[in-house]
């Protein structure tokens, strides 16, 4: 996998964290912060709680990205289908970033919440009672499992690798770049919320998802034009 791409996955999630994820997954964190977490609990026990549920959702993100990375593999039979798959990857990604611009609703229409169903009703009333620290890190894991649209256009990423190591290791990549974002809004519940650093973050990131998207999308064309090119070279 190229340097590149490395650090525009890891930009591409920490900013977009601090604008998309906040929005899309503050509500739950709020919940769990002031109903779980106990005032008189020590901070590094608060902190350690806090750790295990994004870890949790990183666990999720991993699992993921080896079954889309594996897929990938698997119905990737030549480079044209290797750079069809790149171009809707990057024409998803510059999607992503005019949503979050607020140019389309694209992130809006993708994210059909799935939080009414009663199994995962009954399971996040079940989670969200529980006192143990590991009901932090299963809550985690369920978060991870409620459609977003910016997990999404990383597995699709993972996709594209054609291997589910590395469609694993984007996706270790995205879980663990959100992990500031997340962990911070779990002992600052408001900051990001009540200032416009939020604002900042979603307007610099929908910037760096465009770029990337574009990037992406020029390598897809590559993939169609360049005999050399091979998506299990990992060069997305």
């Amino acid at each position: 996998m190229e340097t590149v791409s490395i650090v525009s996955i890891i930009t591409i999630a920490f900013l977009g964290s601090f604008g998309h994820c906040i929005g899309m997954c503050g509500g739950i964190v709020v919940a769990y912060s002031s109903t779980k977490v106990k005032s008189g609990w020590s901070k590094q026990l608060q902190a350690l709680s806090h750790v295990l549920y994004s870890f949790g959702r990183i666990t999720t993100y991993v699992i993921l990205g080896f079954i889309f990375g594996y897929v990938g593999g698997v119905v990737t039979f030549d480079k044209t289908t290797s750079g069809i798959l790149l171009l809707i990857t990057g024409t998803l990604m510059i999607l992503v970033g005019l949503s979050l611009s607020g140019k389309i609703k694209f992130l809006t229409n993708l994210e059909h919440s799935v939080s009414k169903s009663p199994i995962y009703q009954k399971t996040f009333r079940s989670l969200i009672s529980s006192n143990s620290l590991i009901s932090f890190y299963l809550l985690g894991m369920l978060n991870g499992l409620l459609p977003c649209g910016f997990v999404y256009v990383f597995a699709i990423t993972a996709a594209s690798t054609g291997s589910a190591l590395w469609g694993g290791f984007v996706m270790l990549l995205f879980g663990l770049s959100t992990l500031p974002a997340m962990f911070s809004l779990g002992f600052f519940i408001s900051i990001f919320k009540q200032t416009s650093l939020r604002n900042v973050m979603i307007k610099i990131a929908s910037l760096v998802v465009i770029a990337f998207g574009i990037y992406v999308a020029y390598r897809g064309y590559r993939y169609l034009y360049d005999p050399t090119m091979s998506i299990l070279s990992c060069h997305i």
